[in-house]
């Protein structure tokens, strides 16, 4: 019998409109769930893909000496592509002429990811054997000859190379690259037992192969032997890549937690709905287990409705957002199973838990209430309600990050943002009690309003604030990151650089550049030097700290070092003063922190077998994915002056300026010219993608902010129902309530958007220091926009709501 009244008493109230609201929380928030787990998943799928081009593989092994084959063995096992290839440096001769070279011999089927870029177009093929392919600088320092030696083989030169997918970015490593085939590398005889070579093994799959492997390998693996992904430091776009990630999860945790908040609202308001109900139910003679069961069946058919249509527009929503992407992204498919799950569990987890308390209430109805109307049964405090959300919504975050860390960040500042908001606003509304009960100005008349409903305005805030801290946190975050990446990236980025400069080619080359017009940085001299003491302690290598040897480990290569007067234009000064002395040095924030060294340390260098001690006046921030020349140290002139050096520099050519190259090839044969214009050209795709991504999460999480305030405006209604009549019965004028009313929520939007911008400047201030690492600013136009919007938008969607109420007479009022 139960489960025949609760499906009528679904139905009526369905189709009269008295579960709309329940179930558009729902339906919201499984559609949010759903649609951002897809979507996201899509796009970082995506985003991977693409990254995954520019090491040519979706992982890499990179080890010194040859991996244990168990890897390759498991590899195969799991149905992972797999490529083998060596790189190591030797000497090639042709003619008389010879050059430093360094040697990528490959096997078949490389790359895995991307394409090899020849000038004469793309290939999928590689060099026949006893042929090799060379970079373009190669060719213009040995004349372009027909073969080359290299070790006790002879190779005849058949393609010229325009870029590699896995080239990397390194203009420091001045050696021209040339592509061999893997089993051409045994009769050039130049490997031998104790020879400096790098085993790379690139391999390929999905990502579920890619985890297992992972899992599966990684043990493995020696401290000489590095684990590369698309997030190491060796991919350009590693930082791009990880913030935009950290980006799709924070946004989407954040419109799970709005949605949430819509269901909590929308439960409180459905439970007061029946309350009269279950009154009459009593009086009837229904059992507490009737009532239990009835309203529990009536709550599991609201929510299997509002799963069922949220799993729908979750699944119309991507496939709405998909036939707008690139095609480049558009191509990648993600999961089915874990949105659909994650949107179901969101559904059940967040209808039960948000409306345990709410239920607990409705079933705790006497049935005096018939008679006397301001009983509400049970009240155990807020705080159960309280915590059945919080660990609802933490249950909710783990599940879809899998993230106990950012889980428990955003319930924290969750919960934090309550307590602040639900104080502040509970006080600014008490501060109308000086205001009187006149109701002949519209102004006054909202104030007394807000002061007879003091602790619902305060709930009210909350909600109405919340979407705008998380509206303004999500905007904010959102262009930073476009701007940081444009910064990278500007419209005219070098897409050359030029090393081995010598000192008397500089001013050659900078008049070269005047008379073409050509947009060039300053020319950076380098020269080679390595750390070995810090304040007089001798430093050791990492292999030396692996193998047990006691003392202060430092940097286990040479660093490339420039001196310069003036502070780079893409360096920040973060600590001391940038006035180089000869004795002074200026050192990155990075290399800093590894070193534990500060303002004041002692730094001795060995440059040409001497030794040159210096002390730290400044620490720089420098922005390493600016693809301009940066240095880890940067000293005075008169310090360096005494060592050898050569220059570098980086340009901008406009297509139609290309001809330049061959020019300058001609001009300066002993200047190595790389070209990164196709790597540029890739990054800029990237962010693309990325900048698309950002983009359609906000929309998603501008769709949960509204309804959350929709739902904070749908609270209450019955409460200023009546109060509007008894309005009316005194005689209030319909132009009169309409302008108090408008006024109430217009306020409600103004404290509202002043409190959103103290909570927001602060929650950016944590996200922007711990998680995303980006510059923190105040946004002061906020102060003004937030409660200017704040008042609109509040005031829209209260007078909207109200719209009903507001034109029906006295009788009417009263008869509702």
């Amino acid at each position: 019998m139960e489960k025949r009244i609760a499906w009528k008493l679904f139905k009526r109230e369905l189709f009269q409109g008295q579960l709309l609201l329940i179930i558009l929380a729902i339906t919201l928030a499984v559609l949010s769930v759903t649609g951002l787990a897809r979507v996201s998943e899509r796009l970082q799928i995506a985003i991977n893909g693409q990254a995954s081009k520019f090491i040519a593989a979706d992982r890499i092994i990179n080890s010194p000496t040859p991996i244990d084959p168990t890897i390759v063995t498991t590899a195969q096992s799991m149905g992972l592509k797999h490529v083998a290839s060596l790189q190591f440096n030797s000497m090639a001769f042709a003619n008389d002429n010879f050059q430093l070279i360094t040697v990528r011999a490959v096997g078949q089927g490389y790359p895995l990811k991307g394409k090899i870029e020849l000038s004469t177009g793309i290939t999928d093929s590689l060099p026949q054997a006893g042929t090799l392919w060379y970079e373009t600088r190669l060719g213009g320092i040995l004349a372009y000859p027909k073969s080359l030696e290299v070790g006790n083989a002879e190779f005849s030169l058949s393609a010229e190379i325009a870029r590699l997918p896995d080239a990397g970015f390194n203009p420091y490593a001045s050696s021209p690259v040339v592509l061999m085939r893997l089993e051409d590398v045994d009769k050039t005889g130049v490997i031998r037992p104790g020879s400096r070579v790098s085993y790379i093994h690139q391999f390929a799959g999905d990502e579920s192969q890619l985890k297992t492997f992972e899992a599966a390998v990684k043990p493995l693996l020696n401290n000489s032997q590095r684990w590369v992904d698309v997030q190491s430091g060796d991919s350009p776009i590693a930082s791009a890549v990880k913030r935009a990630e950290r980006f799709l999860l924070l946004a989407s945790l954040l419109g799970i937690a709005l949605a949430c908040a819509a269901i909590g609202i929308a439960a409180q308001r459905y439970c007061q709905r029946h309350f009269d109900v279950v009154a009459m139910l009593k009086t009837f003679g229904a059992s507490s287990k009737q009532i239990r069961i009835l309203f529990g069946l009536h709550l599991l058919f609201v929510t299997g409705l509002g799963i069922v249509l949220g799993l729908i527009g979750g699944l119309a929503l991507d496939a709405l957002i998909t036939a707008y992407l690139p095609q480049a992204i558009a191509d990648y498919s993600a999961p089915l199973a874990r949105p659909l799950l994650l949107g179901v569990a969101t559904g059940l987890i967040s209808a039960f838990m948000f409306s345990a308390y709410p239920l607990m209430r409705l079933l705790s109805i006497p049935p005096l209430r018939v008679l006397q109307r301001q009983l509400e049964g049970l009240q155990l405090g807020m705080w159960l309600h309280l915590l059945l959300s919080l660990a609802a919504m933490a249950l909710l975050g783990y599940l879809y990050s899998q993230s106990l860390t950012l889980t428990m960040t955003v319930v924290a500042g969750v919960l934090l943002l309550g307590v602040l908001l639900s104080l502040f606003g509970f006080l600014l509304i008490r501060a109308g009690h000086s205001v009187g009960m006149k109701t002949t100005n519209p102004l006054q008349l909202a104030l007394a309003g807000l002061r007879r409903r003091a602790k619902q305005n305060a709930v009210q805030l909350v909600g109405f604030s919340s979407a705008l801290v998380l509206l303004l946190t999500i905007i904010a975050l959102r262009q930073d990151l476009l701007d940081e990446w444009q910064k990278q990236l500007p419209a005219q980025s070098p897409n050359y650089f030029l090393v081995n400069i010598g000192p008397d080619e500089q001013q050659p080359l900078t008049d070269y550049f005047s008379q073409n017009d050509i947009n060039a940085t300053d020319i950076y001299p380098v020269i080679r030097g390595r750390l070995v003491e810090i304040n007089g302690e001798t430093l050791i290598s990492s292999d030396q700290a692996d193998e047990g040897v006691e003392g202060r480990v430092g940097i286990s290569r040479e660093l490339n070092l420039t001196w310069r007067d003036e502070l780079p234009p893409n360096n920040d000064l973060l600590e001391g003063t940038f006035n180089q002395a000869a004795d002074e040095v200026s050192i990155e924030s990075g290399v800093a922190e590894r070193l534990g060294v500060g303002i004041g340390d002692l730094l001795t260098y060995v440059i040409d077998n001497q030794r040159l001690t210096v002390k730290i006046t400044s620490v720089r921030g420098v922005h390493w994915e600016t693809l301009q020349p940066n240095f880890f140290m940067i000293f005075s002139q008169e310090a360096l002056a005494p060592f050898a050096y050569t220059s570098m520099a980086s340009f901008y050519l406009e297509d139609s300026q290309k001809h330049l190259v061959l020019d300058l090839i001609k001009g300066f044969p002993t200047v190595s010219i790389i070209d990164v214009g196709a790597m540029i050209k890739q990054l800029r795709q990237i962010i693309d993608q990325v900048s698309l991504s950002l983009t359609l999460v906000l929309v998603l999480v501008l769709l949960a902010s509204s309804l959350v305030m929709i739902a904070q405006t749908e609270a209450g209604m019955a409460t200023r129902q009546r109060e509007l009549a008894v309005l009316r019965t005194f005689g209030a004028s319909g132009w009169l309530l309409r302008m108090a009313t408008a006024l109430e929520f217009a306020l409600l939007g103004v404290i509202s958007g002043i409190l959103a911008v103290i909570v927001a400047e602060f929650t950016l201030y944590l996200l922007k220091t711990q998680v995303f690492e980006l510059v923190v600013y105040m946004h002061w136009n906020w102060w003004v926009l937030a409660p200017l919007s704040g008042a609109l938008i509040v005031a829209l969607l209260g007078t909207w709501r109200c719209r009903q109420l507001l034109q029906k007479s006295c009788s009417e009022l009263l008869k509702a």
